[in-house]
């Protein structure tokens, strides 16, 4: 059985998406040859925790840990509200940032290349030098973000004669924060020179969309594979719905992912209808944004909220499972054309209607349709939402309210880890 290194920062009991991906990996690559050892930190600052996600790791897995030193840990003597806001991603608006929260930024941005984790790099290398000399390891995986993994997959190689496959969960450069963190012309150049060194430097790259493959076209050479994300749970036709017309949305919503055109919508139904509005729930799973949330109840929808905060992620499916609808909203921006998230393929093996809402262009779109999932929107869409939201409450009104997805099998964490075991064999 060929043995391979995976160089993660996000494993149990982290919580969030970050894990999700190389857990399943994990899971399935000895049923394919392959057994796996992975490298991540003794004492990690997660973002959000879930310790359910422990029992799902293979108790004969070999799991290498060394101490990390994060400066989130330090940020968080002077503010702990703040420095947890950031780690998770909830930046506040350019007019609503505190001084305190602008030298955060700006600090994580300039000081901090390519991010918080930059300092393991070094100890890391050092480590796992000695043990793939004493074990032998020919292969070697990093996975980003956080994008520091990949300089110790860079100095590895530099080091040893092996393979490297570099996975990108999230684009650099490109991914849809970066523009946020006040970074200085220098930050830059070096965020885009270190960019240009993983992508060349590694010996072939995995990504989670065809357009961030599209993006690192153009600016390697080196093989590019498409692993998208996936599910983890048998398919099957829901049991137990919820008794309201339900429209849950499982995850964080940031700041740019607020859609006031949906708001609108459902505000005038629930003006117009007295039926809608005695039926309808918005159900919000997971960190949700101020400013989101201060955008919904401007609509007058803070009646119809059910805000139930961050869970672990068996609960979440709960939740996604009994949904009369499911709500999937991306930023509308050139940077979030690149990103599909997790919970996309968990919504699909869900199977209950999907209101998808993004930008012009997006890999959701096309899965969406060929899989007959849902239905996309973009953010100027108001009539269609509007008409398709009514169809929808109409089928919920005669207990129609289905969808008949298909070609869902190709997304398994299975079927996708046999995909990456072609790309670790070759």
């Amino acid at each position: 059985m060929k043995k391979v290194l995976i160089i993660t920062y996000y494993w149990p009991p982290a919580g969030g998406p970050g894990v999700q991906r190389w857990l399943k990996f994990v899971k399935y690559l000895p049923d394919f040859g392959i057994q796996p050892v992975v490298y991540c930190p003794e004492n990690p600052s997660y973002p959000t925790l879930d310790p359910s996600l422990v029992s799902e790791v293979n108790t004969g897995l070999t799991v290498l840990k060394t101490p990390i030193s994060e400066p989130y840990k330090w940020a968080q003597l002077f503010s702990k509200s703040k420095t947890d806001h950031l780690s998770k991603g909830l930046i506040s608006s350019q007019k609503k940032q505190s001084i305190l929260e602008k030298l955060l930024l700006f600090i994580r941005g300039n000081f901090f290349i390519p991010d918080a984790r930059a300092s393991w790099v070094r100890p890391s290398v050092s480590f796992l030098s000695d043990y793939i000399t004493t074990h032998q390891i020919d292969t070697i995986i990093t996975t980003g973000p956080p994008h520091s993994l990949h300089l110790i997959g860079l100095k590895l190689k530099q080091l040893h004669s092996l393979k490297w496959i570099a996975d990108f969960r999230d684009p650099w450069t490109q991914i849809g924060y970066h523009k946020k963190l006040k970074l200085s012309s220098f930050a830059k150049k070096k965020h885009q020179a270190l960019e240009r060194e993983v992508l060349n430097g590694a010996d072939e790259l995995v990504v989670t969309s065809l357009q961030t493959k599209q993006l690192f076209s153009e600016l390697t050479n080196t093989p590019i594979a498409v692993i998208t994300n996936g599910f983890d749970f048998d398919i099957s036709n829901p049991r137990s719905l919820d008794s309201k017309f339900s429209l849950s949305h499982i995850g964080s919503l940031l700041e740019g992912r607020n859609p006031q055109v949906l708001w609108k919508v459902l505000s005038d139904l629930v003006k117009e209808s007295e039926a809608f509005s005695s039926a309808f729930q918005l159900n919000l799973i997971g960190s949700v944004s101020s400013n989101v949330m201060d955008s919904i109840c401007s609509f007058g929808l803070e009646n119809h909220i059910h805000n139930h905060g961050y869970v672990s992620h068996k609960e979440a499916l709960e939740f996604q499972k009994n949904a009369q609808m499911l709500l999937l909203i991306e930023e509308n921006s050139k940077e979030t054309e690149y990103i599909i998230p997790g919970k996309l393929f968990e919504y699909m093996a869900s199977k209950r209607p999907i209101i998808a809402i993004g930008p012009n262009t997006s890999d959701i779109e096309k899965i969406i349709n060929q899989t007959n999932s849902g239905t996309y929107f973009r953010y100027d869409d108001e009539s269609l939402l509007r008409t398709t939201l009514m169809q929808h409450f109409e089928a919920f009104n005669s207990q129609q309210l289905l969808v008949n997805s298909k070609g869902l099998d190709l997304y398994s964490r299975k079927s996708l880890t046999q995909q990456l075991s072609k790309v670790i064999l070759k």
